[in-house]
């Protein structure tokens, strides 16, 4: 399935749900519902665990199927999040088919999300677009908005992340109107982030920065801890890459590792630690580099997230290229890697390979486009 495909007829827009609107300033997580409802965005995912699983077990207790169902989503979710994919994966299909034995067509809805939304993080970006289409279909069937704008969301970030921004860019500013005229304030701050995103990956640097600044002055006001600790990680970037100030995007970076550490999310601590490698790299510490991208790269293992690996693995290589590695070993590696983004279905693969192979001074695999990919770079994207 291609971005084209999952774009085809602009998503029309969506209306406002019973209580929302531009006084909804604060974050919140709907992914958390029924007798889980009172979480904050900010909770403890061993909280949401440990609560789910006593809610979902009291509600199968009772008979209850469509409250059993949605508790199994905030728990598929916590899983997710904390790098427990086969948790997740279990969890989310099972909350599938308690909706769907209910009849409950919201909870399909975001049982799928959450499948869709695994399915993106382990690399499976075909059925990362199916299950969110899904999503999106059941979501506006069901009369749930919330969950209708998860997935087209989900939708948007799987083309930004294989990256097709032709197709998703538009998606991601109507995406960004809509959550701005209802007073969503965490989805205002993730378009925010994938357009900055988008931006800063194709060069324009001043634009990137003033988005990934906006969603982090958002995300604070709205007390939302992890899309805070996400745009300050781009902050972090784009100072790196444009002005070269490694001490400041080190010192951002920190900040956000400590909103990560508070609510224990495993997925953007990796990701975090990725993105320290980058700055150390760009400030030629390779050896320190070296270590943040092996950290990275075993998180990144550790909880089967692909794009992370293969990501922390290029990083890793240029690092150890620059610490005197053997270039044929080098240049081994990198066809290796090659095959393994483009497994994930990257459309920048050969390009960011490429840049590799010319930055590096080794030979480019077989079939690679010889164009360079200076404003890719290693993959900052999350």
């Amino acid at each position: 399935m291609t971005v084209h495909q999952v774009t085809a007829g602009a998503p029309r827009a969506l209306p406002a749900a019973p209580g929302e609107g531009p006084a909804a300033g604060r974050a919140s997580a709907p992914e958390y519902q029924g007798a889980l409802g009172s979480l904050s965005v900010n909770s403890s995912l061993h909280e949401v665990v440990e609560r789910g699983l006593g809610e979902l077990r009291a509600a199968e207790a009772a008979g209850d199927r469509r409250e059993a169902a949605r508790c199994g989503i905030a728990v598929a979710e916590a899983y997710r999040r904390l790098g427990r994919v086969q948790d997740a994966e279990r969890v989310w299909k099972s909350s599938y088919r308690t909706a769907r034995a209910a009849g409950d067509l919201g909870g399909m809805a975001w049982a799928a999300w959450s499948g869709g939304t695994l399915a993106r993080q382990r690399g499976a970006l075909p059925l990362a677009y199916r299950l969110l289409r899904i999503a999106a279909d059941l979501g506006e069937r069901g009369g749930d908005v919330v969950a209708r704008g998860y997935s087209l969301a989900g939708l948007a970030e799987t083309g930004r992340i294989q990256g097709d921004y032709e197709a998703v860019g538009r998606l991601h500013e109507q995406l960004l109107a809509e959550a701005r005229r209802r007073g969503e304030a965490r989805h205002t701050v993730w378009a925010l982030e994938g357009i900055a995103q988008m931006h800063r990956n194709t060069g324009s640097y001043d634009r990137a920065l003033a988005l990934f600044e906006e969603a982090a002055a958002t995300a604070e006001r709205a007390d939302d801890r992890r899309g805070r600790a996400w745009a300050l990680r781009g902050v972090a970037d784009v100072l790196s890459a444009r002005d070269g100030d490694a001490e400041r995007a080190l010192a951002l970076l920190s900040e956000a590792e400590g909103l990560c550490r508070e609510i224990r999310l495993a997925g953007a601590l990796a990701y975090n630690r990725k993105m320290r490698g980058n700055v150390l790299y760009r400030a030629g510490r390779y050896a320190e580099a070296r270590e943040a991208y092996a950290g990275a790269l075993a998180e990144f293992r550790e909880m089967q997230e692909a794009r992370g690996t293969a990501l922390a693995r290029l990083g890793l290589l240029k690092s150890r290229a620059r610490l005197g590695r053997d270039a044929a070993e080098t240049a081994a590696e990198l066809a290796e890697l090659h095959g393994e983004l483009r497994s994930i279905g990257l459309l920048h693969a050969d390009r960011v390979v490429a840049g590799a192979a010319g930055e590096l001074g080794v030979e480019a695999p077989p079939g690679v486009c010889p164009e360079p990919a200076a404003a890719w770079g290693t993959g900052t994207d999350r």
